[in-house]
């Protein structure tokens, strides 16, 4: 392809340098004329473009202070893996920390192309051009200097929207662990979750099969009496992993493999309670169930000892406050899954295109008004990539490990970074997941400032546990990183994530498969993962997609569920409307040359 180039600083007044100055932090404009087909062949959609006419197509390289200088053909490489085709670029640094930030020129899309781009710059490169394409505020543009952009006067200033400031009150205070110690046992805590549960289960017991019902303890039964019995669950699985079975020498038995689910036909179900236990059959599907549910039992025991259920009922959702009126739009952007540290290089350009979006630096004027209406961003968990985890650590001789580094410090920086972009512009709430550097077991703490330099010196930077819970502008949020639905979805039939969240706000309680088959902390007086207050919104990060149901409760409840998706391998986030509680994805997703082939792009004016 014959291409002829040149290069200019892109200032107030145009240079007639030739060389890049790495030093200056100034944007570069890479123009090129090369013949439509041909860009057509590489992946790049010029719809109304006659193919014997050749039109400009600006591909924006930051040259940061930070960088090493590139050679011009490296650059051009990089500009034809990731052409950002727009009818002008124009990045500007925010106006003021929070609430305001100016608008670019009209850029009515913007689609990136990455095939290719590890074959053509490699692995490091790509470290350089992830710090380089993602943090762009510095000196801006000059409006009207693309020729796909209509000139603008001398006198026109950038337009400036608002940020919409939303009331919020944090209220993740029982998540936290304080002083830990480890040298209890964990009867306690499903001791504590029985007692907090049974006068709930009672009053529901009554309400479902009248308030004459007799509800017994195990030890009261007498055979053939039709009563309630309340107490915990136990599934027990002839396929669930065990220690005991993996260590055992003189049996000899091999490792299990690893499965995707882990019920079988064998199953059983046991309820205990605080002095004995008994086995249920009958109307209750064992597949459906997991160990650590509280629920109640009608039915009647048997001349073998077993209690045959005729019915059951669970806690159910408990009660919720009035969710205020709102008179306009405001929304809340929910992200999880960034996979910071991973070698997708598509992730980060999506993660790009989501914090401009974000941030005002994307779209035409009536794109950035509705920017402005987001209000605050939730990062639900999962910032770092499963790669950044080093399994041998624990293991390797310390000598060994010396003069090494963990995979997850370039990671955080990264991250750090990104957040720097974000807090300038939005309060950001950031939860930790299951590859994040804090706590393993349940309620994670939030991840330590000190590990955000940059970003942890904005107020807007709200570092927040797993589970999470807050107040925004009067809607309650609840939600986790995800941990707890994957757990249930390997020990019940549940495959739907959102199926899974109802169940969970019916059984009134985050985690119940914890601590049996989920790490949690061996809490002693009360158990903090039962619902004390039904949330307006249910959350779980990390899921394998985008989904949203409204449900509602016996008492007039109604609650969004959402499972945020990762997006490492979505590309998509979602945004909540705080005034309708309507739920929808936002996708970042890149495109290939055959998907544009097969769907034009019309971007003329």
């Amino acid at each position: 392809m014959t291409t002829a180039l040149s290069i200019r600083p892109n200032t107030a007044k145009a240079s007639s340098r030739s060389s890049l100055d790495t030093n200056s932090g100034r944007f570069f404009t890479l123009r090129a004329a090369p013949c439509v087909a041909n860009l057509t062949r590489m992946g790049l959609p010029l719809n109304g473009v006659s193919s014997s006419s050749a039109r400009a197509i600006s591909a924006m390289i930051l040259v940061s202070s930070r960088m090493k200088p590139k050679p011009l053909s490296l650059l051009m490489k990089i500009s034809l893996a990731f052409p950002y085709l727009a009818n002008s670029v124009s990045r500007s640094s925010s106006v003021v920390p929070v609430g305001r930030f100016p608008t670019n020129s009209l850029l009515r899309w913007v689609k990136v192309l990455s095939p290719g781009f590890l074959k053509l710059c490699g692995s490091s490169v790509k470290a350089s051009l992830g710090r380089t394409v993602m943090f762009s505020d510095l000196s801006a543009q000059k409006e009207g200097s693309s020729l796909l952009c209509r000139p603008a006067s001398e006198d026109q200033g950038p337009a400036v929207f608002e940020r919409t400031s939303l009331a919020y009150s944090p209220s993740s205070e029982r998540y936290g662990v304080g002083e830990r110690s480890f040298s209890r046992q964990y009867a306690h805590i499903y001791a504590a979750r029985l007692m907090q549960m049974r006068p709930l289960l009672s009053e529901r017991a009554k309400e479902k099969w009248g308030s004459d019902v007799l509800i017994r303890k195990l030890c009261d039964l007498e055979t053939g009496e039709q009563c309630c019995i309340v107490g915990t669950l136990f599934k027990r699985m002839e396929l669930q992993p065990s220690i005991l079975k993996e260590i055992s020498e003189e049996h000899n038995l091999l490792p299990q493999p690893a499965r995707a689910k882990y019920i079988s036909e064998t199953d059983e179900l046991i309820l205990e309670d605080e002095l004995q236990r008994i086995k249920l059959e009958g109307k209750i599907d064992k597949n459906k169930c997991v160990t650590g549910s509280v629920i109640a039992i009608y039915g009647a025991e048997r001349n073998d000892g077993k209690f045959t259920v005729e019915d059951f009922c669970t806690a159910d959702l408990p009660l919720q406050t009035a969710r205020p009126s709102l008179s306009s739009d405001r929304f809340v952007l929910l992200a999880s899954g960034l996979g910071l540290g991973s070698s997708r290089a598509d992730s980060m350009l999506g993660l790009q295109l989501l914090v401009d979006m974000v941030t005002g630096q994307l779209g035409d004027l009536g794109e950035q008004s509705g920017a402005a209406t987001i209000s605050r961003v939730l990062l639900a968990g999962n910032l770092l990539s499963q790669s950044t985890q080093d399994k041998d650590a624990s293991t390797k001789a310390k000598y060994l490990t010396k003069k090494t580094q963990a995979g997850s410090v370039e990671a955080i920086r990264l991250l750090d970074e990104l957040l720097l972009q974000l807090v300038a512009s939005v309060p950001v709430d950031v939860m930790p997941g299951q590859y994040d550097p804090t706590n393993y077991t349940l309620p994670q703490q939030p991840l330590h400032r000190c590990m955000f330099p940059l970003s942890s010196v904005y107020p807007t930077l709200q570092l927040a546990s797993n589970p999470y819970q807050a107040d925004i502008d009067g809607v309650r949020f609840l939600g986790t990183s995800g941990q707890n639905v994957c757990d249930i979805q390997r020990y019940s039939s549940m495959d739907s994530h959102v199926e899974i969240l109802e169940e969970t706000l019916r059984l009134r309680h985050l985690a119940p498969t914890a601590p049996d088959t989920l790490g949690c902390y061996p809490f002693y007086l009360k158990d903090p993962f039962i619902l004390e207050e039904c949330p307006h919104v249910y959350f779980s990060g990390n899921a394998p997609a985008f989904e949203s149901k409204h449900i509602k409760g016996p008492d007039g409840q109604e609650v969004l569920l959402v499972t945020v998706p990762e997006f490492s391998s979505t590309q998509t986030a979602c945004l909540i409307n705080l005034r309708t509680l309507h739920c929808e994805p936002v996708s970042f997703s890149a495109f290939s040359a055959d998907e544009d082939e097969e769907s034009e792009m019309n971007i003329s004016h």
